[in-house]
């Protein structure tokens, strides 16, 4: 996948997506300010058209992500990131989506097999989204 941001806060951003051996999807997505552990988050799908357009609009090179999604024990989904692979700044994260703020409060990496995996949990911590990420990286900001 690629992404690049119109607005970091909120959060507006185009994103293209190609699971495999699928057609890529374009999305338009809306994020409101938050928490870290909650936001409200809508998606459009929108043509490859408008999305050149709006990546054109950007002007800055998008961020390449590559996604491996793992199924977790209890049916929740691990998805694992690599970031701006080769760059100097490239990283990997990994995250855990859920249903609400309480059930993601009661998850446990330990339960799951992962406490050693995800033991640097950043969910909290200003300046570890990928907005900010996108801030310093291609807009040359203090996140």
């Amino acid at each position: 996948m690629r992404q690049g941001y119109l607005c970091v806060e909120p959060t507006v951003r185009i994103r293209e997506e190609t699971l495999l051996r699928e057609t890529p999807a374009y999305i338009l997505c809306f994020k409101s300010r938050g928490n870290g552990l909650t936001r409200k988050e809508i998606e459009f799908p929108i043509a490859p058209e408008n999305f050149r357009q709006l990546e054109d609009l950007i002007g800055l090179p998008l961020i390449p992500k590559l996604r491996r999604t793992y199924l977790l024990p209890d049916g929740h989904h691990l998805e694992v990131n690599a970031v701006d692979e080769n760059a100097p700044t490239a990283f990997f994260y990994a995250e855990v989506e859920f249903s609400s703020e309480k059930e993601a409060r009661c998850f446990s990496p330990d339960e799951a097999g992962l406490g050693e995996y995800l033991q640097n949990d950043v969910t909290s911590t200003p300046g570890m989204t990928m907005g900010a990420y996108w801030k310093r990286n291609r807009l040359g900001l203090d996140a």
